[in-house]
């Protein structure tokens, strides 16, 4: 039994499917989010992607701290991609947003044989893509910071609000759900620190897609200090690993545009890989 809650979507009955066709063919998708989220959240998370499930079971992991998982210390990484690979059975497509995207990563290369496929969606892989000019102002920037140590008087209220409204972003309600997952997002283990084993992954052969928003109509602050990096980190991955590049108007697709996402998930799925 995995260690992390895992929601369960299957809608083929409903969808009209015997149970002779719900049983062949199709892998199952594992879904990993992103920061101040969980796996079925309608806000930040997959709740958009809720369609998929009429042609496939959908496995929705909440990742240590969040949503209905245990608590953490700190979150973790690679701690969070062995979770992965527990959820992931025997076998399943992969899909990542943000953080979650550098998790689903980490998770590929160490058990390739269990991927049907990595779709990767606005990954945080800034190490992955560091000779990139903006990818490397970003790191100069947050390198000399300490996250996962915020100081006593940042409250998760706080926190939330800065890393939004700060940004020309929306407040999102501050629940007691948010702020646990805003809580553990405060205590996430840098992102930078996330070595991205690009040559196993290119060895394995495990077909890649990356989904990037356009981000021509996000706050502009938002846009300069996050949009321009995954944009070119997203770019990077497509050159470096072979991937698909799909890229969706706005800049949260999954959530903003989510039938274009689950357009190209499936279409991907489909395809073979």
């Amino acid at each position: 039994m995995a260690a992390v809650h895992v929601t369960v979507w299957d809608d083929r009955e409903r969808a009209g499917e015997t149970a002779g066709e719900r049983s062949g063919g199709r892998a199952p998708a594992v879904f990993v989010h992103n920061i101040f989220t969980w796996g079925s959240d309608a806000l930040y998370g997959f709740a958009g992607q809720r369609p998929l499930a009429e042609s496939r079971r959908l496995l929705l992991m909440d990742r240590r701290g969040y949503g209905d998982s245990p608590d953490t210390a700190r979150s973790d990484f690679e701690v969070d991609a062995g979770d992965v690979l527990e959820v992931l059975g025997d076998g399943a497509h992969l899909v990542g947003h943000g953080n979650g995207g550098v998790v689903a990563l980490l998770a590929a290369a160490r058990r390739p044989d269990l991927v049907r496929s990595l779709a990767l969606i606005q990954p945080s892989a800034f190490t992955a893509a560091a000779d990139r000019p903006v990818v490397a102002d970003l790191l100069d920037r947050v390198r000399g910071r300490a996250p996962g140590v915020p100081d006593d008087d940042v409250t998760p209220e706080r926190f939330l609000r800065a890393s939004t409204e700060g940004i020309g972003l929306p407040v999102p309600e501050p629940t007691p759900r948010r702020l646990r997952a805003t809580a553990t997002s405060m205590r996430e283990r840098p992102i930078w620190e996330a070595q991205i084993p690009l040559a196993a992954l290119r060895g394995a052969a495990v077909p890649v897609l990356v989904i990037c928003g356009t981000w021509e109509d996000a706050p502009t602050a938002y846009r300069e200090y996050v949009g321009l990096p995954l944009m070119a980190v997203a770019e990077s991955l497509r050159d470096s690993l072979g991937a698909r590049l799909v890229r969706v108007p706005g800049y949260y697709p999954h959530t903003q545009r989510p039938g274009a996402v689950n357009a190209a998930l499936r279409e991907f799925w489909d395809s073979g890989a």
